[in-house]
């Protein structure tokens, strides 16, 4: 494969409790994709929600992917000790014209798409619907937000900035953003009718997870992010902001998720187990499973199991179409 010391990807866990069994399909995936370019891998424990939060997750994390031979190449950073950065990029936005205070509650925006007869999906967000784009109409700011109108894009043009990682912005309205996935295949998305303009910094004075995720992979200089399926839809959000900030886009890679007995995805706040540190090898030969990787060699451990599925790994890119 192609790589080298160019190749920056990181691991960026929420320290919300101890990994699980989905997490570290994503620890292997993103350390694997690392070494198999021969490049830098990089822990980043994003704690900007500081609500969820649970003090010393950050250090059985870090003890987790030790037992697991998943050793990073710096020492990590805290998303908490980083907000200049996402206030200077949020002025920035607000210089360019590319984000506005918004003073809309989720009552609001529910009135709002249900009089032009939308209403919530299931498990989905309602878009929403530029209501503050001109002004905040008498009500106080309550959250920031990015535009994802085509003002945002003429920007782009008038800047005259490379988009490598997006393959097009399609149609007349240029709202329709495309880009490929190294794993999971071409993508599409409409961002201003599926999601509207996001909020960058939120209504309870925390930066919002969008914001932060850029300046971060931006500032590290990451050039490959390697995560779980559960983020794919988040990328277009990510792809737009990264344009609106000059920043370059990574490329992407997501991973099969691991499912619960409900065929939900597993996670903390569903009560997902903690990895038994106490059988690091058990633990990584399920991940590896999940990434169609194979068992390896019985009574291996983790270094030598890790050693065995660098080209296997490399094998399962180049398969792909």
């Amino acid at each position: 494969m192609a790589g080298g010391a160019g190749y920056v990807g990181r691991f960026a866990p929420s320290p919300t409790g101890p990994l699980h069994a989905g997490s570290l399909v994503a620890a292997l995936a993103s350390w694997l994709d690392a070494r198999a370019h021969g490049g830098t891998w990089l822990v980043r424990i994003e704690d900007v929600d500081t609500p969820r939060c649970v003090a010393g997750a950050a250090e059985v994390i870090a003890a987790q992917l030790a037992a697991c031979g998943l050793r990073p190449d710096a020492a990590p950073v805290r998303q908490s000790a980083r907000g200049h950065h996402y206030r200077e990029a949020l002025d920035r936005l607000l210089a360019d014209g590319l984000a506005y205070p918004c003073g809309c509650s989720r009552r609001d925006i529910e009135d709002a798409q249900a009089a032009r007869g939308i209403s919530r999906r299931r498990g989905a967000a309602l878009p929403y619907p530029g209501t503050c784009r001109t002004g905040l109409h008498g009500k106080p700011p309550r959250a920031w937000r990015l535009r994802t109108d085509a003002d945002v894009y003429s920007h782009f043009a008038q800047a005259g900035q490379a988009q490598p990682a997006i393959d097009s912005i399609a149609r007349a309205d240029l709202s329709e953003l495309r880009w490929s996935d190294r794993l999971c295949g071409p993508q599409t998305q409409d961002v201003e009718a599926e999601v509207g303009d996001f909020v960058l910094l939120r209504a309870d004075g925390l930066w919002a997870y969008q914001l932060a995720v850029v300046v971060d992979d931006g500032l590290q200089g990451v050039t490959d992010v390697v995560r779980g399926a559960d983020l794919l839809d988040n990328t277009p959000r990510q792809i737009l902001l990264q344009r609106a900030l000059g920043l370059p886009t990574p490329r992407y890679l997501h991973t099969p998720l691991v499912l619960d007995a409900h065929g939900d995805k597993l996670s903390k706040q569903t009560g997902a187990p903690a990895i038994d540190t106490g059988r690091p090898a058990a633990a990584l030969r399920a991940a590896a499973q999940v990434l169609g990787l194979p068992d390896g060699a019985p009574g291996d451990g983790p270094d030598a199991l890790l050693a065995g599925w660098l080209p296997a790994w490399q094998r399962l890119l180049q398969s792909r179409p």
